[in-house]
């Protein structure tokens, strides 16, 4: 059967946009704490435990999900997931807080992990002449996921109470991660659309050549691999911290009354998955690396310049920009990965980098909460992450002239086969 590759990019989207709806896990929160006697706390540490989990679960399954296959490991990842937001149910239903932990925590968190990277490598593939666009469609639902759960959850907590919500949700995801599994499946090899051959045949477009093609053991031992590793988890940490605080410190900072804050966190949703698609796409155009020195530069200008900003509107502007990098950084991280190492094992690589997903979700709360109760005020907190990526400018300044030094030994030795070959046949 012939596959559309467009279907395979929707299958994809299906899968991210399941996945990504537990990060409306803040919508139960009241309703649980309020109806069953749960604190705050214990509530919390099951999305804690699935943040954590989700990062790390990338890295651990990342060479299985390359050995399995897209299909089958998209497969796993609805198991685990639908059944963790149904045994979510069943934990209400019970009222264990301990089983809260296992299935909203620990499956769902085994299941997001496993279903993020099981179909991007796969949508690389794909679109070789659109690499960002593919990896920003994905990414861009499961940034959606939580738009279109917290209303529905919402309304269905009022129709049909907290249990029968997970169920149903549950049911609802496995059923369209299924869906998008079934369909989805790698290219042949050294796939290319129809458009892409024609020109390159033509002459009237390049293909451009990954850096290398390595396995994920060579990848990490290269230090591009860690500059990479590294920018990615000042992004990360950066652009959580930010959404884990906006509201408190919005009010505080510039006065934003608490209505206005709400709907600003709503807005921020729209620039975090946005960011993700718009993003990705101009680095088809401009160059992966040009666009993390573009996130760097951005980002250090607001923090240097939020401390001493007292205008409402522009607070909440330069807000949205350090959002809207923080989900760009998510959909360029593969892409930028297959440029640098190629497609050989793009899985268990991206699943290595996505390691940052899990520490900055750690380490971003942690810090700025530290800083805040020590020193009263969330001035510090920008003067310290303006430090933090100051240096991660520098780092993805040097991993860009890294990158363009081996694109010129490439087209030298280029260069260098072709004369051989001319001399040759003369």
């Amino acid at each position: 059967m012939k596959k559309n590759r467009w279907l395979i990019a929707l299958s994809a989207i299906a899968i991210h946009l399941s996945i990504g709806g537990a990060y409306a896990y803040s919508v139960y929160k009241i309703p649980i704490t309020t109806e069953m006697g749960w604190s705050a706390t214990n509530v919390t540490v099951a999305f804690t435990i699935m943040m954590g989990l989700a990062g790390f679960a990338a890295a651990l399954f990342g060479k299985l999900v390359e050995k399995m296959g897209p299909r089958k490991s998209a497969m796993i990842a609805a198991l685990l997931f639908g059944a963790g937001q149904a045994g979510s149910g069943l934990a209400i239903v019970m009222d264990s807080v301990v089983l809260y932990w296992l299935t909203y925590g620990l499956l769902s968190g085994l299941g997001m992990g496993i279903g993020y990277i099981a179909p991007v490598s796969t949508l690389v593939k794909w679109f070789p002449d659109r690499r960002g666009l593919a990896t920003g469609m994905a990414v861009l639902g499961f940034g959606s996921g939580a738009l279109i759960t917290a209303p529905v959850a919402a309304n269905l907590m009022e129709g049909v109470g907290i249990s029968n919500t997970y169920f149903i949700l549950g049911i609802s995801y496995f059923v369209l991660m299924i869906l998008g599994a079934l369909y989805i499946a790698p290219p042949a090899q050294g796939y290319m659309p129809e458009g892409m051959k024609k020109a390159t045949e033509e002459g009237t477009k390049v293909v451009k050549q990954d850096l290398s093609q390595m396995s994920a053991k060579e990848a990490v031992k290269t230090r591009q691999f860690w500059m990479l590793w590294a920018m990615h988890l000042v992004n990360v940490t950066a652009g959580i911290m930010m959404i884990s605080v906006a509201s408190p410190m919005a009010q505080e900072i510039v006065g934003l009354s608490v209505a206005g804050a709400a709907a600003m966190v709503g807005v921020m949703g729209l620039f975090n998955g946005g960011g993700r698609l718009i993003w990705a796409a101009i680095s088809d155009y401009i160059g992966r690396p040009n666009i993390f020195v573009i996130f760097f530069t951005i980002q250090v200008i607001t923090f240097a310049v939020l401390p001493f900003t007292t205008n409402v509107f522009l607070f909440q502007a330069f807000i949205f920009l350090v959002v809207s990098c923080y989900g760009g950084g998510f959909s360029n991280l593969p892409a930028y990965a297959s440029d640098l190492f190629g497609t050989k094992q793009l899985g268990v690589i991206h699943g290595y980098l996505l390691t940052t997903w899990s520490l900055g979700g750690i380490f971003g709360p942690i810090i700025v909460n530290s800083i805040k109760s020590a020193s009263g005020s969330y001035i510090t907190v920008f003067y310290l992450f303006t430090g933090l990526i100051a240096i991660s400018l520098l780092i993805s300044l040097l991993l860009r002239a890294d990158v363009n030094k081996k694109k010129k030994l490439m087209e030298q030795k280029k260069k260098e086969t072709v004369g051989d070959l001319s001399t040759t046949t003369l």
